[in-house]
């Protein structure tokens, strides 16, 4: 018995099996006798030697023996040379064949058998494409009805209704996937699948820890403090401090002691823009896990690039960190390890796996396989192999100058032949003949990311390295330059991206936008740079319960404009006061009431809440109100104000009674409304209030303004998607101003309060700008004070409208 196991494994090696079948096949008596006799069937010798088997008919050979090792199939002989012969290639061909056999008996027609198992059809990638599209197509419709939730369902349908089914199943689903991207655009929230309520619980399993989906208390509580982001999911299953496998085990041991057990995080932007939307959830990620943890967070700026690199960056990055609430263990630079940087880059040299190389991008393209899309054969640069002491004594001439910028570069000695680009011996030094603003002159090299982040990241022992999925292939050459240097090697761990559909993010693009005037600039309350998203008046507590409401997954996200601004809106609900803002107005004058006649009437800064405080309005004999209260002819459904009908004045004890109105001869419009004061009738509640603002001018009432109503800057969810270009998809009323606008004379005391909801003599924490005064303005939207203002002029952003009031006037 031991000797016929020992021939069978012989027999099943040399026939190109893998270990793991061999194994499993003889753990299984059965299934061990039916590939022996199938072997047989098939003609197939006793040694692969005497025989040129393909390596991919030996899994095919073995899932017919498991599907026939307790059942007589008639025709299986015919099928296991079909295998050997190379006429099935695939697990799908050989279950058809198995079919037809038993649904023949075993009586099989060569002609047929090939067009049932689809024997000798094939699709290029091309052929795949243009099929998946005819099928979409027809399918267009349905499909755009149904979304991205058919996609799964469309897949399947294609694999088994068309002949499709015998091309090769990862082409046929990128196909059908870049054809759903093309005709729907990214997925948004129309693409998730709520789950049924009750059900819901966290990767704990217990549906008491899920987190918050805003903050709701009126004194603006921590959005991130919550048990769901950072102990379910993604973040809650990260390695704890110190379990990250290491090269060597003392160097776990000096990381710990260097770091006693704790969390550090960093968060590592490039000082060459502006941060936009995306980059909040990063800051919220790697700030907020180490919070939660009882950790620190460094801000890193990544400065290894002088030719773009500004000073306004550094302090806008620093603000915008600061003003959503985090406070850095430490703020470094790359450019504080210059030196240590240059003296690795000459230790792994030495080490030989690093090489000076004087290949011009075209000719390392080629070395890599050649253009995205081509599969031409990978090679080594000709100085790959070059003495260590040629490419030591290289490095140093470009050090000292000896190179011109793109004439020398230090590549990393890595694997060519890895199926991975980020191991095709990336460049980790390049001459750059550039200013540093923090070195000046003194360097003329400067290393890349590829090489310098992971060394940062071990320099100041941080315990996760967290990033967004794009650098996923990056992993695998992070860890081989740690373990190559024989340091100490974080653990990187990549969570999906936050992108907003409806909007731009590349920074090219927004520069296009500014230079050409299309914004005032890269704070304009359109874009969804998190300066202009400052400006606009959004709370840094709404970003943040964002984020938390969205999660940390491994999958990128693409969330609408819409859904951010509901979100933010939920937020403001909560924390801002009401005022009243009347973007057009028309003066009121109460005829009944004598010039001089005054009186003080109390307004909450938001009813049913105590709280938040009220304060004192004028109402005299004039008042203003907004156009879009007011109609020349009355008429059922129309309940505002228009002649001969009563409404209410918001707190305002009796009604009011349109008389009559005055018009400017020249242009039509009414300029003022004349009324009665219903303090002489019986009070008859009426149909609906209208918010007003008294005109009394000893007491400063009505207060001027300018109101910027702003809208999406983009016509469409994918502005890049516009034949004609992302330019040609701007929306040509992104933007409303009302230059005459009036508000009461409560926003005095909003304004001194900010941020909201700070009592009068309290003490507001953390960076205070214009943008913190925000109310409701009632009826209009939430507002915010632009930092246009100026003096007497008071300038305001309309930060999103009021959900309810949406297209009602």
């Amino acid at each position: 018995m031991a000797d016929d196991t020992e021939r069978l494994t012989s027999r099943l090696a040399s026939l190109g099996f893998a270990d793991k079948t061999i194994k499993e096949t003889l753990k299984n008596k059965k299934q061990c006798a039916a590939l022996v006799s199938i072997l047989d069937e098939a003609d197939i010798p006793e040694s692969g030697a005497d025989l040129e088997l393909d390596p991919a008919s030996t899994p095919l050979l073995n899932s017919l023996a498991i599907a026939t090792k307790d059942v007589t199939l008639p025709g299986r002989p015919y099928i296991a040379r079909a295998i050997r012969e190379g006429r099935l290639k695939s697990g799908l061909q050989v279950d058809h064949a198995i079919k037809y056999a038993k649904e023949t008996g075993g009586k099989i027609d060569d002609v047929e058998f090939d067009k049932v198992c689809g024997v000798g059809v094939s699709f290029t990638k091309d052929q795949v494409i243009e099929n998946v599209k005819a099928w979409i197509l027809e399918k267009k419709t349905e499909i755009e009805e149904g979304r991205y939730k058919l996609l799964g369902t469309t897949i399947a349908n294609i694999k088994s209704l068309t002949d499709l089914k015998w091309a090769n199943a990862l082409d046929v689903k990128n196909a059908v996937d870049a054809e759903f991207l093309s005709l729907l655009g990214p997925k948004d929230e129309r693409d998730i699948v709520k789950k049924a309520k009750g059900g819901d619980k966290d990767a704990k399993g217990d549906s008491s820890k899920k987190p918050a989906a805003a903050a709701a208390a009126a004194d603006e509580p921590d959005p991130l403090n919550t048990t769901g982001m950072f102990e379910g999911g993604f973040l809650g299953a990260l390695h704890k401090p110190g379990g990250n496998p290491q090269i060597k085990p003392e160097l776990r041991d000096a990381h710990l002691a260097a770091t006693g057990g704790k969390v550090f995080t960093r968060f590592p932007p490039e000082p060459n823009g502006y941060l936009h939307i995306g980059h909040s959830k990063a800051i919220a990620v790697n700030f907020g896990y180490a919070r939660y943890n009882g950790g620190h967070c460094y801000l890193r700026y990544d400065d290894t690039n002088p030719e773009a690199e500004e000073e306004k960056y550094f302090t806008s990055i620093k603000e915008i960190v600061e003003w959503l609430g985090f406070k850095p263990y430490k703020i470094t630079y790359s450019s504080d390890h210059f030196q240590k940087l240059y003296d690795l880059a000459e230790d792994l040299i030495k080490r030989d796996k690093g090489y000076v190389c004087h290949c011009t991008a075209e000719e390392i393209q080629k070395q890599r396989g050649g253009k995205e899309g081509e599969a031409g054969p990978r090679y080594g640069c000709a100085h790959r192999n070059r003495p260590v002491e040629e490419s030591l004594a290289e490095f140093r001439n470009m050090r000292d100058g000896k190179y011109k910028p793109k004439e020398a570069l230090l590549r990393m000695k890595q694997d060519m032949e890895s199926g991975n680009p980020q191991m095709w011996d990336l460049t980790a030094y390049r001459v750059l003949d550039a200013e540093h603003h923090r070195t000046g002159g003194d360097w003329k090299i400067y290393p890349t990311y590829d090489f310098t982040h992971c060394l940062c990241d071990s320099f100041e022992n941080i315990t996760h390295s967290l990033c967004t999925t794009e650098f996923i292939t990056a992993r695998e050459s992070y860890d081989w330059l740690c373990d190559a240097l024989e340091i100490y090697k974080p653990r990187q761990s990549e969570y999906g991206r936050l992108n907003l559909t409806g909007t731009i993010m590349s920074k090219r693009k927004i520069a296009k936008l500014v230079n050409e005037k299309h914004v005032r600039g890269w704070d304009d309350p359109r874009l969804y740079t998190l300066v202009a998203i400052r400006r606009r008046g959004v709370p840094p507590g709404a970003i943040l319960s964002f984020v938390n409401e969205l999660g940390v997954t491994t999958a990128t996200t693409h969330i609408m404009t819409v859904r951010f601004e509901q979100s933010v809106r939920r937020y403001l609900e909560q924390t801002v006061p009401r005022l009243s803002l009347i973007l057009d107005p028309i003066l009121v004058t109460l005829e009944n009431l004598p010039e001089g006649y005054y009186e003080e009437v109390s307004v909450p800064f938001k009813p049913n809440d105590a709280k938040m405080g009220e304060h004192m309005v004028a109402f005299t004999n004039k008042f203003y109100i907004d156009r879009s209260d007011f109609r020349e002819e009355d008429s059922k459904d129309y309940f505002r104000m228009a002649p001969g009908k009563s409404v209410g004045l918001l707190k305002v004890p009796h009604t009011v009674r349109v008389t009559s109105f005055v018009k400017d001869d020249t242009t039509g419009r009414v300029t003022e409304i004349k009324a009665h004061y219903e303090n002489d009738v019986p009070f008859k509640k009426p149909k609906t209030y209208i918010q007003w603002v008294g005109h009394a001018p000893e007491k400063g009432s009505p207060v001027k303004v300018e109101a910027r109503l702003f809208n999406q800057l983009f016509k469409s969810e994918n502005p890049e998607s516009n034949p004609d270009g992302f330019l040609a998809d701007i929306n040509p009323n992104s933007e409303e101003i009302y230059a005459d606008a009036i508000i009461d004379t409560g926003f005095h005391e909003v304004r001194k309060r900010a941020p909201w909801p700070a009592r009068e003599g309290e003490q507001n924490d953390g960076p205070v700008g214009p943008e913190s005064v925000r109310f409701q303005g009632l009826r209009v939207g939430y507002f915010a004070m632009d930092c246009d203002t100026a003096g007497d002029k008071i300038v305001l952003n309309r930060i999103v409208t009021l959900k309810e009031d949406v297209g009602k006037n």
